[in-house]
């Protein structure tokens, strides 16, 4: 088997030139999966260090393409983690791409949300390549770093193609589109709800999307200059004339303190105190592989929504499209809050399990306050758990039923293991997984 000499990694030698390279060839011969493989180790102990270098010199180079990166995640590092982790496991199964599939799907979904164009994953190449060379040094052989410009293009490929499928389906529907926020409600103490109706003057119904998706928001950040784009969930069923994005507001951040511009609440906080009712945003086509498709899933089936503060935003559009559909399959909303002020949608929940007699209702407060009562404004008190549900919550004896979970990640674990535990199988597990990637 192929190795490098990881003896002159610390010798960095000047940087490789950035004019674009693209292999001639971008099928990998098994001389170059073999070199591949062998550095798993280095991009275990430098992948970090070498997508740090990466972001930075790129962003430097073509400043434009900070209005694309999430620059908050860049600040605290949590993109280049994100990136060294992704090459590590590209790495790892170099011989079995199948095994990506999933991640490769929610990367390209996210592309697909900021529009990305097959020219970016030439300029990504091109640094990304330079940069190994730079933290590598002599041990970034001409051999391997042809295998990796070989491995990188394979990869890029691969997503180029299943993007160009996305924007396919997104019909005329081609880039950023203007949307005024027609309305702005305050769901809870930390919660507020954007409703969105487009600008163009078609009179077209806008795309239905699937139930758990998402869509881009692209605003101008004050203190930046220049605008960001955030992915927020769907919050509502499809209705053919608005979009509703439901933000929870992260606390101490000022959008008019220069010192907050890539702090990881500035979006959240520009949405809540700088736009208004009758401001323009941009919004991207509905993309996301989190969803459940009402038409095409067993009818029959339970299903259960598990959620953990903002996370009740995606499992909301959920439950609004079953309800929508007159659906009297079992169904069961189960959240979990710090306390009752910060708990959106409880009256809608309410209502909806009132007249519903399908849907059960579970509310979890981690703190209780004075005067609340048991069986109104919740039902168990601390962290969501799913010891203290019962068999008829879960719908567990039911082989087919579904679970849909969002939250924080600590929580998402927690509740897949758990229900793992009591013997779900994965398969009927369906987890929305927030945070950076390769392409946010």
């Amino acid at each position: 088997m192929a190795t490098v000499d990881t003896a002159t990694i610390n010798t960095p030698q000047p940087a490789a030139s950035l004019e674009p390279y693209r292999p001639k060839n971008v099928s990998l011969t098994p001389a170059q999966v073999s070199i591949i493989k062998s550095t798993v180790p280095i991009l275990a102990e430098h992948g970090a260090t070498i997508t740090t270098r990466f972001y930075g010199n790129m962003l430097a180079a073509h400043p434009e393409l900070k209005t694309v990166f999430n620059l908050s995640n860049m600040k605290t590092g949590r993109q280049p983690a994100a990136l060294a982790g992704a090459l590590y496991a590209y790495a790892a199964n170099i011989d079995n791409l199948g095994a990506l599939g999933p991640a490769v799907e929610l990367i390209c979904q996210r592309h697909a949300s900021l529009y990305i164009r097959p020219e970016q994953y030439e300029t990504v190449g091109t640094y990304l390549l330079a940069a190994m060379k730079e933290i590598l040094g002599a041990a970034l052989t001409d051999d391997v770093a042809e295998a990796w410009a070989t491995a990188y293009w394979q990869l890029a490929d691969i997503c180029i193609a299943k993007e160009a499928e996305l924007y396919a389906k997104a019909g005329e529907w081609k880039g950023w589109a203007p949307f005024k926020i027609a309305h702005k409600v305050k769901e809870s103490e930390e919660i507020t709800s954007f409703y969105l109706e487009p600008m163009n003057a078609s009179n077209k119904p806008l795309p239905d999307f699937l139930p758990g998706q998402y869509i881009s928001i692209r605003t101008l950040v004050p203190t930046l200059g220049h605008i960001q784009p955030r992915q927020y969930s769907l919050s509502d069923a499809p209705n053919g004339s608005s979009y509703r994005v439901s933000v929870k507001r992260e606390a101490g951040v000022d959008p008019y303190d220069p010192s907050a511009a890539t702090h990881p609440g500035i979006i959240s906080n520009v949405m809540h105190d700088v736009r208004n009712e009758g401001d323009i945003v941009e919004v991207s086509h509905p993309y996301g592989d989190f969803y459940f498709d009402t038409k095409s899933a067993d009818k029959d089936a339970p299903v259960v929504l598990l959620s953990a503060g903002v996370g009740l935003t995606c499992l909301t559009s959920i439950l609004n499209s079953l309800i929508d559909e007159k659906s009297d399959r079992p169904i069961s909303y189960i959240h979990g809050v710090r306390h009752s002020d910060l708990r959106a949608f409880k009256a809608h929940m309410q209502d909806l399990a009132k007249a519903n007699p399908n849907l059960k209702v579970v509310l979890f407060n981690k703190y209780l306050k004075d005067g609340e009562v048991q069986g109104v404004d919740y039902h168990h008190s601390g962290r969501l758990n799913l010891d203290k549900l019962s068999k008829e919550d879960l719908h567990v004896g039911n082989p087919k039923t579904q679970y849909y979970v969002c939250g924080p990640e600590r929580f998402m674990t927690d509740i897949e293991n758990g229900l793992k535990q009591i013997g779900v199988a994965g398969e009927r597990i369906h987890s929305e997984k927030f945070g950076p990637n390769t392409g946010n």
